[in-house]
């Protein structure tokens, strides 16, 4: 059984449908690819779904060893390159809330858990991964 079904709507947008949940997801061609860029473009997805992999991952990991891990905040820059036309790097810097102060140990295990997350371990070598973690002081 499939887990998305995707159509083609047309004019460089897609619908896909997740099948389980019946949720739908809009795709568009962004603006520097001939596009409207009125949707997350399928190298945005890509990009995003590392960042929630990450904080899905980090969210078991912390459930695990019992480790309050709050509202992280994340934001997700995708660089591209001309030619190929591919994702060349994914920045992600994730902002920890205040309030929480997390052992070293507890770093270390949050963030194995982000470097290891399915997403991270699927993408290219030749994609940079690169991540800042921003510890609350």
């Amino acid at each position: 059984m499939a887990t998305v079904e995707t159509t083609y709507l047309g004019d460089l947008r897609t619908e896909a449908t997740h099948v389980q949940s019946q949720s739908l997801l809009i795709t568009d061609a962004p603006v520097d690819n001939q596009g409207k860029g009125e949707a997350f473009s399928p190298t945005d997805l890509l990009a995003a779904s590392l960042t929630s992999c990450m904080l899905t991952i980090m969210g078991i990991v912390a459930r695990a060893h019992e480790i309050k891990l709050g509202e992280v905040q994340a934001s997700t820059t995708k660089i591209m390159q001309a030619n190929p036309r591919k994702i060349a790097e994914i920045q992600v810097v994730l902002n920890f809330p205040e309030g929480i102060n997390y052992s070293d140990h507890e770093q270390r295990i949050l963030q194995r858990a982000a470097e290891t997350c399915p997403v991270y371990l699927s993408l290219h070598p030749d994609i940079k991964k690169s991540l800042t973690f921003n510890w609350p002081s």
